[in-house]
């Protein structure tokens, strides 16, 4: 048992096959995604990490669940460490693969649901993350600058501009581009929320409730910024609309931009969990 339990931990912190190294370098993300209590798709974090194929995750997750099961196999149940890659999940179904060993089993995707909240509410209440990253000799990921004024300056400007009305009026009219059913369409542009911010097209009927900030190619980066942090205030105040309401509806916000997030950008959209949509184009 020891010669397993010192060979898992040994590989994730110095093994040099490739998922060996990713896995040094997508732990401390997982660590900042737990701690911001928000999950990670897949892809996201083949994007953050600079994996061409998001499939391949499974190893690097793997190495990292198969270190945790092993250190939790050194200590007493009270002091067990949670399986902090349950915090990546499929887009389509919301759950972690097979690498998170909490759910390899048999188990239809209702009973894996259970499970697999019951952990990440152990996983985003967990104090200890940044000793776990100090067993293995990792750090946490550098801290993303706030440029509170790059921020205002962006938001300082002389109106709307025909780019930005003309990508709006066209998201509204095709909900399919950003992820949304056609039936959905068209959303209306500049709808007042009861706190008076304005999100750019709100898409709603008996079932939903989704607000969509856009940025267009004119944007810059002190604007796309501002964007993601506009989706986190519109899906807050949704969600407080629905529980004065009593409502039973689904609520979220996106952004969709015509060009690209950067790295930095990245990272704050994935600890943020806001959903973007780059690359929209006029057709």
């Amino acid at each position: 048992m020891k010669e397993r339990i010192i060979d898992a931990i040994k590989e994730l912190k110095s093994g040099q096959k490739l998922y060996q190294q990713r896995a040094r370098i997508a732990l401390p993300i997982l660590v900042r995604q737990a701690m911001a209590s928000k999950k990670i798709y897949y892809g996201d974090l083949a994007e953050e990490i600079e994996m061409p194929n998001a499939r391949n995750l499974n190893l690097v997750l793997g190495c990292i669940g198969d270190a945790i099961s092993e250190l939790n196999e050194l200590k007493p149940e009270e002091e067990r460490i949670p399986f902090v890659n349950s915090v990546v999940v499929n887009k389509e179904t919301g759950l972690p693969g097979d690498s998170v060993h909490i759910i390899r089993q048999e188990l239809d995707s209702r009973q894996k649901l259970i499970i697999v909240n019951n952990e990440l509410a152990d996983v985003f209440s967990y104090a200890k993350w940044t000793s776990l990253l100090d067993e293995f000799g990792l750090q946490m990921p550098d801290p993303i600058g706030l440029n509170q004024s790059e921020v205002a300056t962006s938001h300082r400007s002389s109106g709307e501009s025909e780019e930005h009305s003309q990508l709006k009026i066209y998201v509204a009219q095709h909900p399919e581009i950003v992820g949304l059913k056609k039936s959905l369409g068209p959303g209306e542009t500049e709808v007042e929320l009861p706190s008076r911010d304005i999100p750019d097209v709100l898409f709603q009927n008996s079932g939903c409730r989704i607000a969509v900030e856009v940025k267009s190619h004119k944007s810059n980066e002190g604007d796309f910024k501002r964007g993601l942090f506009q989706c986190v205030k519109y899906l807050a105040i949704l969600k407080a609309c629905r529980s004065i309401e009593i409502g039973n509806y689904e609520v979220d916000s996106l952004l969709a931009i015509e060009r690209q997030l950067t790295n930095d950008l990245i990272k704050i959209k994935n600890t943020l969990g806001v959903k973007v949509f780059e690359n929209i184009q006029i057709q």
